[in-house]
């Protein structure tokens, strides 16, 4: 065992992949040389020579569409862009081109690219380097979308993408890349795609997060001083997401909060509760709440608090749900 931090995690999950199989290469702006922004790829290039952790022109179109190919002719590319925002322009890449390869060739083709990007706000960043954008990446068929919360499930969930047959899109939550700590194994694991994790159980009501978010409700927990019973679900995947340990804990508890820092309108939340209302609308005592950022560009550095959900708005969702 070793303690590591998210971002260390991400490290030591790619230089697992990349020992374990020669297949696997990096590629992205800085991610060789410099060690990646945020010194996730950090020695890699050094260790694993330049032909296999690539410096790319700063070319996000061209960095997806490159591992594309790279995929779709035996490789398995780990492609980093920098930061969330800057991954919609590779948008049409991925909808017209990754997501639909295993069809478009009746599964003769399939595209084992993860494409790694840190996301969420909370650091102050410019425009376009804090955006949460999980929601339309979901909605891309063929597309798998992945957010670790904590360094365990980064190294596991990440070494399960790089292994999927299919394309991945790998959210950092940038925010906690160094705020948590934690005892994570030095020999190889995995974290199934697909299935949520129940951090706390409880009876009362569920809370259900991702990402950094996870974090932020945790600390609301620890705040309400056991006044109520919480169950805490992280959905680690948003594309396959878990269904089954939502609607089992829903129909437990009856009660529902979800937390997410994308905006309100058509975010994630709004497909798990369309689900809970098809699955467990007669275990519900109150109406599932919403506690989001609101319907806004991300703002500037000075606004980023009153954007961004945190512990008390939490609250506040939980209490508008407990005494309904």
């Amino acid at each position: 065992m070793v303690v590591a931090t998210i971002v260390q995690a991400v490290t030591m999950g790619l230089r697992q992949e990349l020992a374990r199989d020669n297949n696997v290469v990096v590629l992205g702006e800085d991610v060789g040389i410099n060690g990646g922004v945020f010194r996730a790829t950090d020695g890699l290039q050094k260790e694993f020579g330049p032909e296999r952790v690539i410096d790319t022109p700063l070319a996000e179109l061209g960095i997806v569409g490159v591992s594309i190919g790279m995929a779709v002719n035996g490789l398995k590319p780990v492609a980093e862009i920098q930061f969330s925002g800057f991954l919609y322009a590779a948008f049409d890449q991925l909808l017209s081109h990754a997501g639909r390869i295993r069809m478009r060739s009746r599964g003769r083709y399939t595209c084992p690219i993860v494409v790694r990007t840190p996301y969420g706000g909370g650091i102050k960043a410019l425009e376009l380097h804090c955006e949460s954008g999980e929601a339309l990446f979901s909605h891309i068929p063929g597309l798998k979308m992945v957010i670790p919360s904590n360094p365990y499930d980064t190294k596991g969930l990440l070494a399960a993408a790089i292994q999927d047959p299919d394309p991945v899109i790998f959210y950092e939550p940038m925010r906690i890349y160094r705020a948590i700590k934690q005892d994570i194994p030095e020999k190889e694991y995995f974290v199934p795609i697909g299935k949520a994790n129940v951090v706390q159980e409880g009876d009362d009501l569920t809370l259900i997060a991702w990402g950094a978010m996870v974090k932020t409700c945790q600390d609301a927990i620890e705040k309400l001083n056991n006044k109520y019973s919480i169950e805490l679900i992280d959905l680690r995947t948003i594309n396959p997401y878990d269904a089954e340990t939502i609607i089992n804990s829903v129909r437990k508890t009856g009660r529902c909060v979800i937390a997410h820092e994308a905006i309100r309108t058509s975010g994630f939340a709004a497909e798990l509760i369309a689900a809970i209302n098809e699955k467990a609308l007669l275990s519900l005592e109150a109406p599932v709440a919403r506690v989001t950022s609101p319907d806004v560009p991300f703002p500037m550095a000075k606004l980023e608090s009153y954007f961004l959900p945190d512990v008390n708005r939490i609250l506040k969702g939980i209490e508008k749900v407990m005494i309904f």
